[in-house]
Order: C-alpha cells, then structure tokens, then sequence
C-alpha cells in the first residue's frame, strides 16, 4: 500500500509566481541575464529601526511561545494604528496577530465558511485566493472586471451574482489590490458595503498594501464606513509590503470579538503563534518611523509610472493604470491571438519572453486573466528600462 495524496490537495497548483521565481533564479545561478518582473516583495531592506528591534528581541531571550492571538503590547500597537489611520476602533481582544496575512487570511475562510459555502473573488484575482478558499472546504466563486473598468467590480453585477447563488457566505476584496493595483474609492466601497448587508455577506477586506498608493489617491478601509459594515468585516494586514518584512512572516486581522475568537482557536491548531522576535519588531514597525516607508513609497510611484510609459512602446499593448501595490497587468490579448510563435496563451508567452527574451512575467492565467501578464515594478529602474526594451523586443518577434 502505498501513501495517497488527498482529492482536495489534488486540487491545489503550485504557486505560478513561486514557481517562476525558482526558475529565473535558477538560470541566473546558471550565469544567464534575466530581468525578474515576477516578485512579488519589495526590493528594500527592513528598515534599520525594526531590524534592531527584533536583534535586542534575541539578546533579551525573547524566543519561547506567546499567547497564540499575538502579545498584548503588538495587539495594542495594532489597535491604536486602526484608530488612528483607519478611524478603526478595535480591542484587542479584537486582534489576531498571524505568521503573515496569508494565514490570516486562511484562518479566517476556515473560521467562517462551512462546506461548500461559496467566497466571492474578483478577475483577476491574487494567485493563493482560490486554493485558500476551496481549503476552508468552501468554493471560489468569481466576477470578473477588466483593464476597461479599472479592474474594479461593478456593485450591480455583484448584487445579481449574489442574488443567483444562494450559498456565497463572504467576499474576499483586495485594495490596494494585487495584481492589478485598483484603490476603491470611498464611494465604491459604499456601493460594494450596501449589496454586502442587503445580503448579509461577510466581507473580507485584505488591506495588505494600504500604505503603497500613488498620485494623492486615499486608501480608506471598508470597515470604516459604518458600524454596520465593521461588524460584518474582518480586516487583514501585516508588516510584509508596507515595512519590507516579508521574511519576518508577520500578519494581522481585526473582526469582531466572536469571530476573532473562533479564529484564534483555528490558529492555535494551526500554527500556534507567530514568532515572537518578529512580533517585537512589529512594534518597533507601528511605533517609530524613520521615514524609510514613505521613501519607498515614493520610489515606486515614480517607477510606476516610469514603466508604463515603457511598456505603452510596444505596439497593440494596454496597460492598467495602478493607484497602489507595485503591479501593473499588462493586456497581451493582440498577440496571443495574432502570431507566428504558435503561442495560444499567457503561460506560452512567458514562457516565450523568459526563455528568448531573458525577462520573467507571470502569466495572466495564474490570476484567472488570461489576456494578461503581470509585471512589477519592485525593481530598480535599470532593469525596469532595459526589461521593457526586451519586451518590446520580444513581442515584436512573434509576428516574424
């Protein structure tokens, strides 16, 4: 007898972008020039203040377990940063800290969803949304959106899809959002808030990279809009984006106290506490300010914007305008459809562009949008320069 892999882990891929990290590296280590566009962190170091935190968290011994739900100083960091950047008024009893939102996020689906409830996703969606989804025994249900309405669902649309599958128990909404960098404004989140309570669904709001958006756009968090709203909402965050530490593994949610409860005991079968050393560095990271967070915002807005002019060089491109995180989709449709290679898809492409090009780009496909690639921008603008050039390179070499 031999040992048998479960049908539901069967149904769970790979990590495309992961996957696409390993093989770019690999041909890097194999002395081969490839330009990543892939990654999916910032090309910044932890700033010198949170590092320090969490060095004199060793030599202090802090290094046994915690209290599964976080320490309570960080809970309490956590709570008076809600308050005070997101007009957000939790307790900390309130507070689930994480080993890093993903978790959160999967603890969360687990805590609320039973089997075959359905979680609402937007197209294009971030890679990990759907397989956390059917491992909380639950069902992704997708809407899609497009480069034309800036990848951002229409409450309309949402209102029938709900109206029509009488199982969706949650919505899971990402803003700033990855991959395609849309920032709701405030008045869309109202609209999307609104069809949410007429249907008593719960929301999910991944809020991961608040601190990343651009041109003067707000981030404004959907649990801040009425008590209402909060009461159905579990928000999700975390120090990986905004603070260069995703290393550190370090997370958090905020929901209502019975439903924070319920994920903390999933949690502490799980994966009990997050580290303690990081936790201290958490602290650090809510507390001080060195202005190194801001500096990187600003270093990838002018990239931002920097690439895309690039990348509209190539002819028959469409490419999204982001207001936050530090992605852009990229609309390849004209030559998937149109070229001499025998290319049919976004994964051919890439493979294409990594392979004759030297550029890695994760295809469309892995963010349920296949007419897309996705780049981003977590680079220095040399290769940001010199990338776009093979892409256009690249491109223009499917058509002979």
């Amino acid at each position: 007898m031999s040992l048998k892999i479960s049908r539901q882990i069967r149904r769970i891929k790979p990590s495309p972008t992961l996957a696409l990290a390993a093989k770019a590296n690999q041909m890097r280590k194999d002395g081969i020039n490839v330009i990543n566009f892939g990654v999916g962190e910032p090309d910044f170091n932890t700033p010198e203040y949170i590092k320090n935190s969490g060095k004199k968290a060793i030599d202090d011994n802090f290094t046994r377990y915690t209290p599964t739900p976080g320490i309570p100083e960080l809970k309490q960091a956590i709570c008076d940063k809600l308050l005070k950047e997101n007009n957000l008024k939790y307790e900390a009893k309130q507070i689930v800290v994480s080993p890093g939102a993903k978790a959160s996020i999967a603890f969360a689906l687990r805590a609320i969803c039973d089997a075959h409830d359905q979680v609402i996703i937007q197209v294009p969606y971030w890679v990990s949304y759907p397989y956390e989804i059917m491992l909380a025994e639950a069902e992704p249900l997708c809407i899609e959106t497009t480069i034309d309405t800036g990848f951002k669902i229409d409450p309309v649309e949402l209102d029938e899809l709900i109206a029509e599958n009488p199982r969706v128990k949650a919505i899971i909404l990402n803003t700033p959002g990855n991959p395609t960098g849309a920032v709701y404004t405030k008045a869309e989140l109202e609209a999307i808030a609104a069809v949410c309570l007429k249907h008593d669904i719960a929301i999910i709001s991944d809020e991961i990279y608040e601190k990343l958006v651009y041109d003067g756009i707000e981030h404004v968090s959907i649990a801040s809009l009425s008590e209402e709203v909060k009461a159905n909402t579990i928000v999700i965050n975390g120090f990986s984006k905004a603070y260069a530490m995703t290393g550190w593994r370090l997370g958090y949610l905020a929901a209502p106290a019975d439903v924070a409860g319920a994920i903390a005991r999933v949690q502490g079968h799980t994966t009990s506490n997050a580290t303690s050393i990081s936790q201290k560095a958490g602290i650090s990271a809510l507390k001080e300010d060195d202005g190194s967070v801001e500096k990187m915002r600003l270093e990838f807005e002018k990239r931002k914007d920097f690439l895309r002019n690039e990348l509209l060089k190539t002819p028959e491109v469409k490419c999204s305008e982001p207001a936050g995180a530090f992605y852009m989709m990229v609309d390849v449709s004209s030559y998937i459809k149109n070229n001499d290679k025998g290319i049919s898809n976004s994964a051919e492409l890439s493979a294409y562009l990594l392979e004759n090009c030297r550029i890695a780009v994760v295809q469309g496909s892995a963010f349920g949008s296949d007419d897309y690639v996705r780049f981003s921008y977590a680079n220095s603008m040399e290769n940001l320069e010199e990338g776009a050039k093979r892409f256009k390179e690249g491109m223009l070499s499917m058509r002979g």
